[in-house]
């Protein structure tokens, strides 16, 4: 009864898409969720119901905007749309409200819509723009290619230049050397390098700034760069909350003869002379699977799920060793009376459809990240806002909106003994009083609020030290070294044990490139045993 040909431990995006391949090739598949809703750190929550509010608010507990999963096909492989996934187009993908006086810059997929709106705040920077989106667009299309792979064991720039020497599209004859540097570079630099105006270069740095890696990180150019993929794919957000994305690949999972169960949580990889053979859960419930996956964690993967026993101790103290860092963000999801009427722009009809870039400038950044290296949270956040309700009524059904506010840069390891859930509703206002800075209008305009601090975030998603992105973003940790060498190909040292979340290359936000990457590894590597 308990016996199935994979078991993906966790239920995020990444092992969901690990169990949609799986399912589809013709295997039954088992997904074991700890949690009462699946979904991992892609899921939606309902909130707040009351006699005023009695549908109560549709409310992203993890990931919101989709992106880069719509640049590798996972979609349209998996005709996820048969499965009760709807999205709805964010356009423009961004905007930048300016902090003093009137104007903002939208950021559209369209990039003429893009250099006309940059025109009327920035015109000094519209041949800039426009150039720097054909510069990294050729790069990404390789990049592109390297991330949807598994990665290979030459190093990051043989790849590259053999992407070049193929078809030429990452580099112009003469720019090869130039480009490299570019590509070494911090993002902060080449914001600073590429941008005159003073609203462009926040806006910029501070949307690269979402990757994790501060904006000196030496290797970080692309974090920047990646602005040209915008306007390829553009930005989307699921009707229903950023769950029903993962609500369709459960879907997918069932209707292809697998099971998905959540409140499951696994306490134990069973192992027995170095093969993965099943999972047994915290009420002893045992499960047994010729290939087992953990979308968990690498740390709680290795550390606590297989444990000591059964890794040698340099292998041990390699993953214990992993760069985690220290936080970078907390959110605060809000129920709102009305939506922010920015000051800059009191009646744009566009800013609602997008992220909203709530940074005043470099310097204010640098502030915020000064506190943080410091162990202490922003005294003045950098903040993003996002009003789904505007593009989609099904979140807040009541005739009131929804506000998810992101701000960096918070710690999760404090200075002076300070408690993050002594400080939590503290820090949460300075984030609302961020958003009425630019809007006045939502001052008191508060529902209700649910709050997650770093420490917050860990104990919600599993996420250790509130990394969103599990491990640090940073370039030795990328790559063929993500989440270490030994297990760059989602390979482990225990036999028929895999991996498969953000721990792994290509690393985080909603891609699902680590489990399509994944799930090809298992599929060659067993197709003589399975087909």
């Amino acid at each position: 009864m308990n016996k199935y040909d994979a078991i993906i431990i966790g239920s995020g995006h990444n092992g969901l898409t690990t169990g949609c391949y799986l399912a589809k090739a013709g295997k039954k598949v088992l997904v074991l969720e700890k949690c009462d809703t699946i979904g991992g750190a892609v899921r939606t929550e309902t909130m707040f119901k009351s006699p005023e509010n009695p549908n109560g608010f549709r409310m992203d507990v993890g990931s919101s905007v989709h992106i880069m999963i719509h640049q590798t096909g996972i979609i349209e492989e998996l005709e996820l749309e048969k499965y009760g996934l709807e999205y709805i187009e964010m356009d423009p993908i961004m905007s930048y409200p300016v902090p003093t006086g009137k104007g903002v810059i939208h950021f559209f997929k369209d990039l003429d819509r893009t250099l006309e709106s940059i025109s009327k705040v920035a015109p000094e920077d519209v041949k800039n723009y426009k150039e720097f989106v054909e510069f990294w667009g050729k790069i990404n299309k390789g990049v592109l290619k390297i991330f949807t792979t598994p990665p290979s064991t030459k190093n990051i720039f043989a790849e590259m230049a053999l992407n070049q020497i193929k078809d030429g599209a990452m580099f112009k004859k003469g720019e090869q050397v130039s480009g490299l540097q570019k590509i070494l570079s911090s993002y902060g630099k080449v914001v600073e390098d590429s941008f005159e105006n003073p609203y462009m270069k926040a806006a910029l740095l501070w949307f690269a700034a979402q990757s994790g890696p501060l904006p000196d990180h030496s290797a970080t150019g692309d974090f920047v760069g990646w602005q040209s993929m915008l306007h390829e794919s553009g930005a989307k957000h699921p009707r229903g909350g950023s769950g029903m994305l993962t609500q369709a690949m459960k879907n997918f999972i069932e209707a292809h003869g697998g099971e998905v169960r959540s409140d499951h949580p696994v306490e134990k990889i069973l192992v027995e002379n170095g093969k993965a053979f099943g999972a047994r859960t915290e009420s002893g419930e045992e499960f047994r699977a010729e290939i087992i996956v953990s979308n968990a964690h690498v740390q709680t993967t290795m550390m606590k799920m297989v444990g000591r026993d059964h890794l040698d101790d340099s292998l041990f103290k390699k993953v214990e060793n992993i760069h985690v860092g220290n936080g970078f963000g907390m959110v605060i999801r809000c129920a709102v009376k009305e939506l922010p009427q920015y000051t800059a722009a009191p009646d744009d009809p566009y800013i609602h459809n997008g992220i909203q870039l709530l940074a005043p400038s470099v310097q204010y950044m640098k502030n915020a990240i000064g506190d943080y290296t410091k162990g202490f949270p922003p005294e003045k956040p950098a903040a993003l806002a996002m009003t789904f309700s505007a593009i989609d009524s099904d979140v807040a059904l009541d005739g009131n909106h929804t506000m998810f506010v992101w701000a960096q840069w918070h710690p999760y390891e404090l200075a002076n003994g300070m408690n993050w859930d002594d400080i939590r509703e503290k820090e949460a206002q300075k984030i609302y009083d961020v958003v009425v800075d630019y809007a006045p209008n939502m001052k008191d305009k508060l529902i209700d609020w649910y709050i997650q601090s770093p420490l917050d975030i860990e104990r919600k998603h599993g996420l250790l030290r509130g990394n969103v992105m599990h491990v640090e973003m940073s370039f030795d940790q990328m790559f063929m070294f993500r989440p270490i060498p030994e297990m760059s190909q989602y390979e482990t040292p225990i036999e028929n044990l895999y991996l498969s979340s953000a721990s792994c290359h290509p690393g985080g936000g909603v891609f699902g490139a680590a489990g399509l990457n994944a799930a090809s590894v298992i599929l060659k590597k067993h197709k003589k045993k399975w087909f």
